[in-house]
């Protein structure tokens, strides 16, 4: 069934582990007719859990879509995984979506996981929907939640229903205010609603003012809402129970009447050679289409799934990858419903559809049907930076390429999940968001592909800077009978800004050497940059200027200039204060209050700066804390001691600094006796 633009709702459930983001996914779906029965996670029966290694563990590892039709709205949803290991699937949902339901567990309240998808979906400029799940469960701590939810994300926050009965119903705050609830009268929850709502928009405050909510048609007051909701001037908070199915069709009601359609939401920060352009959710357009999720399905071959910014897909017309000269045909055109696929004519702007078999398509290409539209990026999202690491190679001979396969389309799958392969150690390393996301990644090369590996710990991602300017210079010259080899280069060199990378900036004048063996200096100097010049590792943050040297008109070739310019370099760094640098993560981590002595006596010992402490529900208490990444190589086992199991963690990068002294001594002793220059 084809829907117009309007017609369409984009929403995708995120929030902390064990919030019940699955189980209402299914209720919702039953609720609209998508589902005969809500499946069940006992009895691994739910559309978004189908993997096997889901349904073994009992939560969700990657994103999961359906749709339902509800009041002639078609509502696309996206179950996401809660654990903040699968990070990755979960922030490319979020650029399908206009809205960001944020699932809380009644009994547990906020966590760490609520928190980072507020933050994420309010960075994206999503409209953001609270919803308090598993009312029945814990129906006396509902008010003092809501309060919480007020400090803790603002007043803009505010309930649009509430529950009755001991949460075995919810009562409307907004649509037909009338009547008490387990939380006091809805009158005044309404007449919050309603101020909140009429302050965004001077018109409808003006009129509000002179004749009351009375005189509000319904169109102004859902204007003035959706205005509210994409401007984050309104939070809605709702209640329900996936279990009793308390407060389901209401949600569904919010989707059909106040949340917004692609034709409302905030425009994706597209960009066209790098300046900004506006997707217009305009199905005759040319069509503008982004790919965020890709499955390598056994049955089906590569399944890409992409949302529809701007016209019409159609199948079996012709769309183009990129920049791509030569376009494919859509064959097939899918919407996705868990691990079935459904056929379907036309996906139009603003909708979610998938084909198949397409090898070149990769993560967040931009798939469109003219070259009008070559060049165009939908701006990408700032994933959190991979850190757990492990080296790994196959454990039995042959098996290389078969685990290269593995790791290439893993990586194609997660954006969250790299692979990297250094020549000079013979090391392939993986990294993830956590020690459990490495953990699946190695369970599923197993059973997907029948590969058995080894791991042990990677050789920790330092860097090497500089601290001062300084210059260099090289002489290369050699005489072997006939033609030989000469070239000179002085440069200079000075540091950049942490995270600024690299400049090659050409200042020779004169022509003291030749244009056509400019690139042969920078390809030494970038040698230098990727094997390291004291410690091995590679150099960032720093930039070459070449302003003089000289050349012989027979025996200069481009050999001689990338060896004087790789000398003239490593000269320069040696020259310039070299520093190593080593990842410092944000680490943060929970666990019951009674051993915060025991955690924050352990990051004492790792070089940590404790930035404070937050008070959790239950008892519980969050640490956060920088830690260089190299004292965190068996912290996993360290806090399970330390806390009887009860402990967890999760660190995302945060920069890079220079070790201490006596580190970098130690990192300079150990590489330099195997890497002397000749």
């Amino acid at each position: 069934m084809s829907y117009r633009t309007e017609n369409i709702r984009n929403v995708a459930l995120a929030g902390h582990s064990g919030a019940g983001k699955t189980t209402l996914f299914e209720a919702l779906l039953h609720a609209g007719g998508a589902l005969p029965a809500a499946g069940s996670l006992e009895r691994g029966t739910t559309v978004s859990d189908f993997d096997p290694m889901e349904k073994a563990r009992g939560h969700s590892l990657n994103t999961a879509l359906a749709s339902l039709d509800h009041g002639g709205i078609n509502v696309n949803l996206i179950d996401t995984p809660g654990y903040a290991d699968f990070r990755g699937p979960t922030l490319s949902a979020f650029s399908a979506v206009e809205t960001v339901a944020i699932v809380i567990n009644a009994a547990t309240g906020i966590e760490y996981g609520t928190r980072r998808m507020m933050d994420y979906a309010k960075a994206r400029n999503l409209c953001r929907l609270l919803v308090i799940n598993r009312i029945d469960a814990d129906p006396g701590h509902l008010a003092q939640l809501v309060e919480e939810i007020r400090e803790t994300f603002g007043p803009e926050c505010l309930p649009i229903n509430l529950p009755a009965d001991g949460g075995q119903r919810v009562v409307d705050c907004f649509f037909n205010p009338d009547g008490d609830s387990d939380l006091g009268p809805v009158a005044g929850a309404h007449q919050r609603i309603i101020d909140q709502v009429v302050e965004i928009n001077e018109q409808v405050m003006e009129r509000y003012l002179e004749v009351g909510e009375e005189g509000l048609s319904g169109q102004a007051l859902h204007d003035a809402f959706e205005q509210c909701l994409r401007e984050g001037h309104l939070v809605p908070v709702c209640f329900a129970s996936s279990r009793t199915g308390a407060g389901v069709a209401e949600l569904l009601e919010l989707a059909e009447k106040l949340l917004p359609n692609p034709l409302e939401g905030n425009p994706p920060p597209f960009e066209k050679n790098g300046q900004p352009i506006t997707a217009t959710p305009d199905p005759a357009a040319h069509v503008i289409a982004d790919v965020f999720k890709l499955v390598n399905d056994p049955f089906v071959g590569k399944l890409s799934v992409f949302r529809v910014f701007q016209g019409t897909v159609r199948r079996d017309s012709q769309l183009f990858i990129d920049d791509g000269r030569k376009p494919f045909k859509v064959g097939h055109l899918f919407r996705l419903k868990g691990k079935d696929h459904v056929e379907i004519d036309e996906a139009v702007a603003g909708d979610i559809a998938a084909v198949a078999k397409v090898d070149d398509i990769h993560f967040d290409a931009v798939l469109h049907d003219s070259h009008d539209e070559d060049d165009i990026r939908l701006h990408p999202l700032d994933f959190p930076k991979p850190m757990f690491g492990l080296a790994i190679e196959a454990a039995t001979r042959g098996q290389e390429q078969k685990l290269a396969t593995a790791l290439h389309r893993f990586a194609e799958e997660d954006p969250g999940f790299h692979v990297e392969h250094h020549a000079e150690l013979n090391e392939t390393v993986i990294r993830g968001l956590g020690e459990l996301h490495l953990r699946v990644m190695l369970e599923r090369i197993k059973d997907r592909y029948g590969v058995a590996v080894t791991t042990r710990p990677p050789r920790i991602a330092y860097r090497e800077t500089i601290g001062a300017a300084a210059e260099g210079h090289h002489r290369h010259k050699k005489q072997t009978g006939g033609a030989g080899q000469f070239g000179e280069v002085f440069l200079r060199v000075e540091p950049l800004a942490r995270g600024q990378g690299f400049e090659f900036v050409d200042a020779v004048k004169g022509g003291t050497i030749p244009g056509q063996y400019l690139p042969a200096v920078e390809k030494g100097v970038r040698q230098v940059l990727h094997g390291g010049a004291v410690a091995g590792y590679p150099i960032q943050d720093v930039r070459v200027t070449v302003y003089d040297g000289k050349y012989h008109s027979v025996d200069s070739k481009e050999v001689a200039f990338v060896a004087a310019g790789k000398k003239a370099f490593l000269d320069a760094i040696l020259k310039a204060r070299p520093q190593v640098l080593e990842p410092i993560v944000d680490l943060t981590v929970a666990a019951p209050e009674s051993h915060m002595g025991d955690i924050t006596g352990q990051l004492a010992g790792k070089r940590a700066r404790i930035h404070g402490t937050d008070a959790g529900r239950g008892g519980e208490v969050l640490v956060k804390a920088q830690v260089p990444l190299s004292e965190l190589t068996d912290y996993a086992a360290e806090l399970k001691g330390a806390t009887a199991g009860r402990g967890r963690y999760d660190l995302e990068f945060s920069h890079y600094e220079p070790v201490p002294p006596q580190v970098q001594k130690q990192l300079v002793e150990s590489w330099r006796p195997h890497h002397d220059e000749d």
